[in-house]
């Protein structure tokens, strides 16, 4: 078993969900969002870089070298697959392993929103899935490809850097690329998407201009494109798509946008009361017939109402969630504070002494 492998064993037994190694310290594990230490030596430069190229092909260590910079996964067999990131800083090389289970969670495993599984039907359309960085875009999204690959006979097309969760054809076709050895980018990708044949796309991240606009436009043509934003709410996700593109360029776009979404599921981390886990924390906006209007009018400040009018529907804000798990005693009421858009409105649910705390007073 190679050093690595120890290490990635150790994520695993500890319920961890990312590895980081860094020169100068020892490895740590996130563990229900803290950092932890494993009981081990500080790394030197020769000792990293004997562990990351132990896992690493050559041609990609290569590329990293000359790069700085390298995304790919590896798999542990018949245990679990890490979204492995290595990077260069001012001590030298690091790395970060994001632990990807072999076995794909389903909506119901996961307690994610049952309305998750109507947006599952819609047959063409924008859905975007955000939330910042290690908030289980990708598990969330995943539970999603598996429940239509189960229900429904459809093309998926995947387009990932790397791939993380690896499906198995069930009643559908699922064809999964990667960045880099399947297609060059994820424009490139979207662009022979539209001569695939595909019912559904789903954008392991929209990151630039064209990658977002390509994925406009597949949405326009009637396919269902599923992607991923870094934002932490529906009216934040809406004006990020609409600011990546020059100013003259936006009408258009929110036009484009207004007739292709059908669908923003926001999701943040919470810790638990017991401080032994997380739980999913969710936004949801969908289709309603006042957000075209209010999407190509700019009003993005009308989205709190459309949420808040149509919860019957099965729309939520980030904030009545919180108080769900609050009411629930699932989270703490300084977890739900830190966590929410309107915190004025959490202040008065904080004892006293964290109240002084968190915000001085």
């Amino acid at each position: 078993m190679s050093k690595i492998d120890e290490y990635l064993q150790a994520v695993m037994d500890l319920d961890g969900s990312d590895l980081h190694l860094c020169i100068g310290l020892p490895p740590k594990i996130r563990i229900h969002g803290d950092l932890e230490e494993l009981d081990e030596s500080p790394l030197d430069t020769e000792r990293m870089e004997e562990i990351l190229r132990e896992i690493c092909p050559h041609e990609k260590w290569e590329f990293f070298v000359e790069n700085r910079d390298l995304d790919f996964a590896y798999e542990i067999p018949d245990k679990a697959r890490f979204r492995c990131n290595y990077f260069f800083n001012h001590f030298g090389s690091g790395a970060i392993f994001r632990l990807i289970p072999a076995k794909i969670k389903t909506i119901d495993d996961l307690n994610l929103p049952q309305v998750l599984k109507k947006v599952c039907a819609f047959q063409r359309g924008l859905v975007l899935v955000t939330g910042p960085t290690g908030s289980g875009k990708s598990t969330t999204l995943a539970a999603m490809m598996d429940y239509i690959n189960i229900h429904w006979h459809k093309h998926i097309l995947t387009i990932e850097d790397p791939i993380e969760f690896v499906h198995f054809n069930k009643q559908s076709i699922i064809v999964q690329r990667e960045i880099g050895s399947d297609t060059e980018s994820f424009a490139a990708a979207l662009r022979g998407a539209m001569r695939a044949d595909p019912d559904i796309i789903l954008v392991g991240e929209m990151r630039d201009l064209e990658t977002i606009s390509l994925a406009l436009t597949c949405a326009a043509m009637g396919m269902l494109v599923f992607g991923t934003l870094h934002t932490n709410n529906a009216p934040k996700t809406i004006d990020r798509i609409i600011d990546v593109f020059p100013a003259q360029e936006q009408p258009q776009i929110r036009a484009m946008l207004s007739q292709s979404l059908t669908a923003v599921i926001s999701q943040l981390l919470c810790r638990t009361c017991d401080g032994h886990g997380r739980v999913a924390v969710h936004e949801i906006l969908l289709w309603h017939e006042a957000l075209p209007n209010t999407i190509r009018e700019g009003a993005i400040a009308n989205i709190r109402s459309i949420i808040e009018g149509s919860k019957a529907m099965g729309m939520r804000s980030m904030d009545e969630d919180l108080l769900r798990l609050l009411d629930q005693e699932v989270i703490t009421p300084v977890e739900a504070y830190m966590k929410a858009s309107n915190k004025r409105e959490f202040e008065r649910l904080l004892p006293a002494e964290a109240l002084q705390e968190l915000i001085g007073t």
